[in-house]
């Protein structure tokens, strides 16, 4: 959910042609010092690495890494285009991507020569604008279904080969939740004296979060998010209500997942539910485990998402390395992003166990599965498999950035069990179109 600042400051996108200024500095005859802005203090410290690699390679050029939180990134960010500042290189993700890319941020990337053919194909299309190229990939996150073993151990139940749900309530996942709700009687879902109101532990987490819960029963089940890339919101058709009735139904009707009213965002505790002890499954973005997994005092397991009628369709979350238009050092901006988008710099990434890189192929990609299992102990391939089938990207629309704390709203009011599903996604779609530029 945005703040109040972060979207004043989208909004002051309109204000631009921006000032023919950047943030790239040098001294007379000196290196150029180029501005690399993220939002992720620990991937900063493989950065460091990576930067180190492209500074020996290329004397003339110095990279300053400046990180900032998430909220304040976008605020600084958007803020330092309209006045003609903005840093010479930095993280885009897709719901921002068309705000900044119709507005003239960012620099096309076309001179750059990139096979986009070696990347993957998400990724591609989300830092991509009529035909051209805006971003260099460079990594993907995509949610999996994060499991307690301990939890699973003591209810006597083993992760099937696969997942797999039906609107009807069919299928191995809501079979395996009412197995691993328990109150504290020790009843489950379904069995004579359960009390849902004390109940111990949920089985899973379904709860209002787009990325990770409904838009993938939506795609899974036969509906569209989106008609097409900058286009219109569809997901009020009857695959989509049904899909979002499903999710609704794990909490109200079935009663294997926590209360709307504990799980609703911003004040969401999911991840905090699952890290406690008291969620034995939560789907979550293979980002999200530097967070998760130090703080969990059990062995965490990976699965794939569930398999709809329609088959698994995933979201998947690829980042871009944007230039910024006006940059004062707009070619050794672009190097700098060429750079980061080679298997050397993508592979330091992954080896240091930060984020899957863009660049397709198994042998990239192992580094990351290695670390994790090598220093975690967790077998995050089920991830890498989910990426090679049907995948969707976040809706690359304008406008989401305004949109997303009034379909947040809508939302929680469905989870909740006050708003009729179908009502609830024609006012979305409604609302949503209305903020489409």
């Amino acid at each position: 959910m945005k703040s109040p600042r972060l979207r004043l400051a989208l909004a002051a996108l309109t204000l631009l042609p921006l000032a023919a200024c950047g943030s790239g500095s040098s001294d007379a005859g000196g290196p150029v010092t180029l501005t690399y802005r993220i939002w992720d203090e620990q991937q900063k410290v493989g950065y460091d690495k990576v930067m180190a690699a492209f500074e020996k390679a290329n004397p003339n050029i110095k990279v300053k890494i400046e990180v900032l939180p998430w909220d304040d990134y976008w605020t600084k960010l958007t803020a330092d285009a309209v006045a003609g500042s903005g840093p010479d290189v930095f993280w885009m993700q897709v719901t921002y991507f068309p705000e900044f890319a119709t507005k003239g941020v960012l620099a096309d990337l076309g001179s750059l020569g990139l096979d986009t053919a070696k990347y993957h194909p998400n990724v591609v299309a989300s830092n991509t604008y009529e035909g051209k190229l805006y971003g260099v990939p460079k990594d993907w996150g995509m949610p999996g279904v994060l499991y307690n073993k301990d939890l699973f151990k003591k209810a006597g139940v083993e992760m099937p080969d696969k997942l797999t749900w039906a609107p009807d309530g069919s299928g191995t996942l809501l079979e395996l939740a009412r197995k691993l709700t328990v109150d504290e009687a020790g009843k489950h879902p379904g069995e004579a004296g359960f009390n849902a109101a004390k109940t111990k532990v949920y089985g899973f987490a379904s709860a209002n979060h787009s990325q990770t819960q409904w838009m993938n029963w939506i795609e899974s089940n036969g509906g569209k998010l989106i008609d097409k890339p900058f286009g219109k919101y569809t997901f009020n058709d009857d695959a989509s209500v049904q899909a979002v009735q499903f999710g609704v139904d794990l909490v109200n009707k079935h009663q294997v997942s926590p209360p709307a009213s504990q799980t609703n965002p911003p004040t969401g505790t999911a991840a905090d539910m699952f890290k406690g002890g008291q969620v034995a499954m939560y789907p979550a973005n293979n980002a999200l485990l530097p967070f998760v997994a130090p703080e969990a005092a059990f062995e965490i397991g990976v699965a794939m998402m569930p398999e709809g009628p329609k088959g698994r369709s995933a979201n998947i979350n690829g980042l871009g390395e944007a230039v910024y238009a006006k940059s004062k050092h707009l070619e050794e901006a672009k190097k700098l992003a060429a750079y980061l988008g080679t298997e050397e710099a993508q592979k330091s990434m992954a080896d240091q166990g930060f984020a899957f890189p863009a660049l397709k192929g198994d042998a990239l990609a192992q580094g990351y599965v290695d670390y994790w299992k090598n220093t975690k102990k967790i077998d995050v391939t089920p991830y890498l498999e989910e990426s090679k089938g049907t995948t969707f990207n976040m809706p690359i629309v304008t406008g989401w950035t305004g949109f997303e704390q009034k379909l947040n709203s809508i939302f929680n009011e469905i989870y909740l069990g006050r708003l009729p599903v179908k009502q609830g996604l024609d006012q979305a779609v409604t609302d949503g179109n209305a903020t489409i530029k």
